[in-house]
């Protein structure tokens, strides 16, 4: 299997461009108009996050951005908070250092102490989301407890293929680290446990083999453990197009990410 195809997504999908370009053009009109809080969690110059709030003790949730832990920040996908703002649900989104300025562990670190931070100032845990990277963090996240629920969009939950990659280059994973960062390897978290317990494991129908497989993998493991875990395949989107449904407040996917964000608040507090 030529595994460079199957994660190289930039090369995948050629006008990737366009996408991230109306991306930046959705974030800078959240931003104009609801300007977030921006919360520093760490001494770093990235550990910052944007908070936008939909009223004082809202419910919460966390978005952990993409780009292979080497690219983007939280800037990019403010234009996702208005869809969830409509729902009454605010939105925390932090920045990350990147490789290879620093290790993926590092990063994984960084955004345990963002989550945490979030949590403390809410007195919940957030509901976590993240597409691509922040897909594989969110499952990370999940495992560790610090969330009741994530929806990982087009995550890599088993990292070993990446190491052949040119991907690898930034990342520079060999197989120890590779296994050892790989949530698909996690301990996976009792599902009676208060607040329950629940992955979604989305992607795009248009996505590669190996990304429709590794979602299919980590939804099937968990789920075959005794959690509330599902697996989609959304049709007719990529790697990128994706995120589409997350800037509508009526589709589905907001609706679902909502309503987690709602149930995990009113079942801690």
């Amino acid at each position: 299997m030529n595994l460079e195809a199957q994660y190289n997504n930039r090369a995948l999908v050629p006008d990737h461009p366009a996408v991230m370009q109306r991306w930046r053009e959705t974030a800078e009109a959240a931003r104009a108009a609801h300007p977030p809080l921006e919360i520093a969690y760490g001494p770093g110059a990235r550990e910052v996050m944007d908070l936008f709030e939909a009223a004082p003790g809202a419910p919460v949730a966390a978005f952990l951005h993409g780009g292979y832990w080497q690219a983007l920040d939280k800037s990019w996908f403010s234009g996702l908070a208005p869809a969830l703002l409509a729902h009454g649900v605010s939105l925390a989104i932090p920045s990350y250092d990147l490789c290879p300025a620093v290790r993926l562990g590092t990063i994984l670190r960084q955004v345990r102490v963002a989550v945490e931070a979030v949590r403390a100032r809410t007195g919940t845990r957030p509901v976590v989301f993240g597409h691509s990277a922040g897909g594989h963090m969110a499952a990370c996240m999940l495992s560790e407890g610090r969330a009741s629920a994530a929806v990982a969009i087009s995550g890599v939950f088993d990292l070993a293929p990446l190491i052949p990659t040119s991907l690898n280059t930034a990342l520079d994973l060999d197989e120890r680290e590779a296994a050892a960062l790989s949530p698909i390897h996690w301990p996976i978290p009792n599902g009676s446990t208060p607040g329950g317990t629940v992955l979604d494991c989305l992607v795009g129908g248009d996505e590669s083999p190996e990304f429709l497989r590794q979602s299919r993998m980590m939804a099937d493991h968990w789920a075959a453990h005794g959690v509330e875990a599902r697996y989609e395949a959304l049709s007719g989107l990529n790697h990128f197009t994706v995120l589409d449904p997350m800037f509508d407040s009526d589709s589905e996917t907001t609706r679902r990410i909502a309503a987690l964000a709602k149930l995990d608040h009113k079942q801690i507090r």
